[in-house]
């Protein structure tokens, strides 16, 4: 039966029992984990439906999904091993784990951007609509249809603009809510305190004769004051701010908690509310409420005077932190940010140097999309092309960041070139139109759908198309990978090949025209025998692919005899203890348990394949042999440990010349077997392979015996 992949996902990190909560956001689940070594990272990344893997700090792992993750999450909890969970909230699973103890050395900054984080992402879903909504919108500006900033419009448009609207003005209604839910607080009493402040009686107060106003030059707004009891009251706009109620929420946390420790619980229901509202309101009119517009004000002016004083090093400066900010969901704030330009100034100039960053962001996954197209590998294929979709139509950049560009180091500084790009074009360009950058109309993900956003326009087209391309085509040139990396790679898909892919990658048709068996000419060997081989060639730092030769074949019906590359006991394949060898799914031999930690030659050859842990060989030899000599039994994990190469690929090497020195006691003290196969992998090719020595071998002694067909 094929295993599910919400099945699978809980198998590898643990099990069940090894899940202390799970959560999701738009595109990830999030584990909080009893041990997060018992994950199996390897069978993450090549379940079906995983984009990849990403572990984190204090014992939380989260496993990329994409737009299916909704999906995949309620799969998860409706698994029957799951179900013993089913009593207990997300929220009471976490209690637990946070009574465990600290989750790392950062616990509370951790914390910190965590509850960011989770007051935004349930609403990333609406977001995001009501952002195509408006990019709708402006696509009829552009073309004339209806003017997108009118004061005054038709009934049709004027209610069109209610869809949007909607979310971005109770916007702090929603945030509160999360906000408060996180911190274990009835989410509605969050919401309805902050919701006091977007009530019509709330804002009659600023159409009273008695009120003070004043205005910030810098960024173009008016506040204004009326006296409440003898006490100033700030006025403002609440609609679209964010920073209000996450400092409300996190007061309130502290206010709601002690007052249920003194409120008997049989009153909780009536007075917990009540005294909650009674205290917290006037403190968030009074207090937090003006604070908030004025840290918001303050970061706006100075973002503000930034842009205009030097917006070249504004336009640069924004796609190049952008990278480090959303990982760490330190963008929430920009954000909210953009969000209050849009309130008090009708535009946003944020929004139009992150679109650089954004489409460099999607540039880089498009090389990758492009190389693994190329290589024919299916599982960074379908990594790429989900989360290039969820990018360039849907502006979210998570899947791309956590599903591939925090995984390969080698991709970030390929990126920024393409962030810097972008945002250079911006600069300059503003610079020569003398404009304040490239300001947007409405806050918007930026993707493909949103561009009639911008303006200008054209000068933002050309910076994301330039970041999108640069940074595309450097990965394309350079690869995104190390060459271990890309090593792996090759290996991994071997194995899919192995397992009935598809596809027929670049390494096993190399190895086919070589002469190495290939995956698909070991009839009568199960994946069960073959997986322990090909894992080991996926856990290796490199797998050098295997150049053309131009040994000569042997002749039909002629037979060679290869000599012992090693002195030792000769083992019998069936013995080896690893069933992948010892099935013959690798190739056709014997074994030798060495007595001397010196690997030489059998005889002339080139040399085909090295690994830089040092632990197997493979040679090309003059009559068309190709060997395998293996030294030892998984000891590709001592990563190099006890082992010298002395050959690389493509040397020309004679009878007796060393390869391989090793040191046969640091094996056995690791705990690995000593045992080393030679084994023929291209015996397809030849009518026997057969065993001519027994006992104790010396180097250059007799061992095997390879017969070629008979002619057809």
């Amino acid at each position: 039966m094929v295993e599910s992949t919400a099945q699978a996902i809980v198998n590898a990190v643990g099990g069940p029992e090894n899940i202390d909560s799970l959560t999701h956001c738009a595109t990830r689940l999030r584990f909080q984990l009893v041990n997060s070594e018992l994950v199996d990272g390897a069978a993450l990344d090549s379940t079906e439906g995983v984009m990849g893997a990403v572990p984190q700090a204090g014992n939380r792992y989260q496993v990329i999904i994409g737009g299916a993750v909704a999906g995949v999450f309620q799969d998860i909890n409706n698994l029957p091993s799951m179900k013993s969970r089913a009593d207990k909230t997300a929220e009471e699973i976490k209690a637990e784990a946070r009574a465990k103890g600290p989750r790392g050395k950062n616990v509370w900054m951790d914390s910190f951007f965590e509850y960011l984080a989770d007051s935004f992402r349930p609403i990333l879903g609406v977001l995001l609509g009501a952002s195509l909504i408006i990019a709708f919108a402006a696509v009829m500006d552009a073309f004339g249809v209806q003017d997108f900033r009118a004061e005054v419009k038709p009934a049709g448009w004027q209610f069109l603009d209610t869809m949007w609207r909607s979310v971005f003005y109770f916007l702090p209604i929603m945030v509160a809510y999360n906000a408060a839910k996180k911190l274990n607080v009835d989410p509605w009493l969050g919401a309805a305190i902050m919701g006091s402040l977007m009530t019509p009686e709330f804002i009659g107060l600023t159409s009273r004769d008695d009120i003070v106003c004043t205005t910030n030059v810098a960024l173009g707004t008016e506040s204004c004051q009326v006296d409440v009891f003898g006490v100033p009251l700030l006025l403002s706009d609440y609609g679209g701010n964010v920073f209000v109620p996450l400092m409300m929420a996190a007061l309130l946390a502290l206010v709601y908690h002690n007052i249920k420790k003194v409120v008997p619980e049989s009153l909780q229901l009536v007075f917990l509310p009540f005294l909650s509202m009674v205290i917290m309101i006037p403190i968030t009119g009074f207090i937090l409420g003006p604070l908030g517009v004025w840290l918001g004000g303050l970061l706006g002016t100075g973002l503000a005077w930034l842009n205009t004083t030097v917006p070249l090093i504004f336009a640069i400066l924004i796609p190049m932190i952008y990278p480090f900010l959303v990982p760490l969901g330190l963008h929430w704030p920009l954000n909210a940010l953009m969000l209050m330009n849009i309130d008090t100034l009708g535009y946003d100039f944020i929004q139009g140097p992150m679109g650089a960053w954004n489409f460099a962001c999607f540039g880089a996954t498009a090389g990758v999309l492009v190389l693994s197209m190329r290589e024919r590998d299916t599982q960074m294929r379908q990594t790429s092309t989900g989360a290039l979709v969820a990018g360039l139509f849907g502006g979210i950049s998570e899947p791309s960041l956590y599903g591939i560009h925090l995984r390969f180091a080698r991709i970030y500084p390929r990126m920024l070139v393409g962030c810097f790009v972008g945002g250079l074009t911006i600069g300059l360009g503003s610079m020569f139109l003398g404009t304040a950058g490239v300001t947007a109309s409405a806050f918007a993900f930026t993707s493909l759908l949103t561009i009639p956003l911008f303006s200008p326009m054209f000068l933002y087209v050309i910076a994301i198309a330039l970041a999108f391309f640069t940074a595309m085509a450097l990965v394309v040139i350079t690869d995104y990978r190390t060459p271990e990396q890309k090593a792996e790679a090759l290996a991994r898909i071997a194995k899919q090949d192995a397992e009935g892919g598809p596809h027929v990658d670049i390494l096993a048709e190399e190895e086919a025209q070589d002469g190495f068996l290939t995956p698909a000419e070991q009839e009568g060997v199960t994946d069960a025998e073959a997986r322990p081989f090909l894992e080991e060639a996926q856990m290796a730092s490199a797998v050098k692919v295997l150049p053309k030769t131009d040994s000569a074949a042997l002749a039909p019906g002629a037979t060679v005899v290869l000599d012992s590359p090693l002195e030792g006991t000769v083992v019998p394949l069936a013995d080896v203890p690893d069933p992948g060898f010892a099935s013959g799914a690798v190739g056709a031999g014997v074994a030798i348990d060495p007595t001397s930690g010196i690997l030489v030659a059998p005889g002339s050859a080139r040399v085909l394949m090295t690994f830089p842990t040092g632990h197997a060989v493979g040679l090309k030899m003059d009559s068309g042999v190709e060997l395998l000599i293996h030294i030892g039994i998984d000891t590709v994990n001592l990563k190099g440990a006890g082992f010298k190469v002395l050959v690389t690929k493509g040397d020309l090497v004679s009878k007796g010349d060393p390869l391989v020195e090793f040191d046969i006691a640091a094996i056995k003290a690791a705990g690995y077997s000593a045992i080393t196969p030679v084994l023929v992998t291209n015996r397809k090719r030849f009518a026997a392979v057969e065993a001519v020595a027994e006992g104790v071998v010396a180097t250059g002694d007799a061992l095997l015996s390879v017969t070629a067909k008979e002619a057809r």
